[in-house]
């Protein structure tokens, strides 16, 4: 049994790392969060001990260490912009890290992590849960079997509707989240990277604070991208289906299904962390500059290469013109 402890208790992500935790046989010790609306720990750990401030939490894993309960990982689910500092918290400490994406907001920072490994013997491992999805695996096996010189045509569309909740927290502000592509696009970017080689071309299209869209192109791909946290853009068979998650992968115009499977992905990879089989620095590397390069990018005009809904108006959109005056759409 490994020993744990988690930065950003209360974070949307962070039950699934408890769950990661717990099925795998673990144990957390201690939590830390600004907010103590973490009740969910109760399902999980309830015997952890929980602290709203660094500086206590702090001073309370000192004294376990000093009392014989080592702190094997740290787990990293606080917002992007402080994921770089609490890494180093967790290499001080003398632990291993398991950080939430991104990894870090600049790819320099990669490099001062490199060094700081290299002094402490401690790893910091990414959770890039999309390798792990078992359509996807298959995916990259046909793809590294396909005949020399093939190159696919995608289109990649991923919409996730967020509330106006999302504009007053740290992910709606660009310099600590990394904008929507760093929020939502990141692991769609590694997968695609991971697929079909490396980039050779990044064209930015769209880039505005609730939807980005672009052309991508790989060794063995070329892609079209579109990503929406605007409801409005959801098609309606998504809402039909009263899904408010649309994922959608067409590969030389053949739909690859993979939106279910995802329940226990971050199990896996913790489970592939403990087995020495997890994701490092060097493999979030490309999926890291991707998403640099499209934050700092002066979106191009639109041409044959936009995606479909590249060209969406922000009052209008082509699925549900019926519906505008009851899907909200945030300016």
């Amino acid at each position: 049994m490994k020993n744990f402890i988690l930065i950003g208790a209360a974070g949307y992500v962070a039950p699934r790392h408890m769950r990661a935790i717990k099925d795998t046989g673990n144990n957390l010790l201690a939590a830390l969060d600004k907010s103590d609306s973490v009740g969910v720990i109760d399902s999980y750990f309830p015997n952890a001990d929980f602290f709203t401030e660094f500086e206590r939490f702090d001073r309370h894993v000192s004294k376990l260490i000093r009392e014989g309960y080592p702190v094997d990982y740290v787990t990293v689910c606080s917002p992007n912009y402080l994921h770089d500092s609490h890494i180093r918290f967790g290499f001080r400490i003398g632990a291993d890290v398991i950080c939430e994406k991104p990894l870090v907001l600049n790819p320099w920072n990669l490099n001062g992590l490199r060094d700081i490994e290299q002094e402490t013997g401690r790893r910091v491992y990414t959770i890039l849960q999309l390798r792990h999805h078992p359509c996807l695996r298959e995916l990259k096996q046909a793809v590294e079997q396909s005949p020399p010189g093939k190159v696919y045509d995608i289109d990649l569309t991923y919409i996730t509707p967020r509330g106006k909740w999302y504009y007053s927290s740290w992910k709606g502000e660009e310099e600590k989240s990394g904008g929507i592509t760093a929020n939502i696009g990141v692991h769609f970017f590694d997968m695609l990277n991971w697929v079909f080689g490396d980039v050779r071309q990044n064209i930015v299209h769209v880039l505005k604070h609730d939807r980005a869209a672009g052309y991508l192109e790989f060794e063995k791909a070329r892609v079209r991208w579109f990503l929406s946290i605007n409801a409005a853009t959801l098609p309606a068979t998504a809402k039909l289906n009263g899904s408010c998650t649309y994922r959608s992968i067409t590969i030389d115009g053949r739909e690859i299904e993979f939106s279910n499977g995802f329940t226990d992905l971050h199990t896996q990879s913790y489970q592939a962390i403990e087995q020495g089989r997890g994701f490092g620095l060097d493999d979030a590397a490309n999926a890291l500059q991707i998403v640099y390069d499209i934050r700092r990018a002066r979106p191009q005009s639109l041409d044959e290469r936009s995606h479909p809904l590249a060209g969406l108006p922000l009052s209008v959109h082509p699925f549900q013109r019926e519906e505008l005056a009851e899907s909200p759409v945030y300016f």
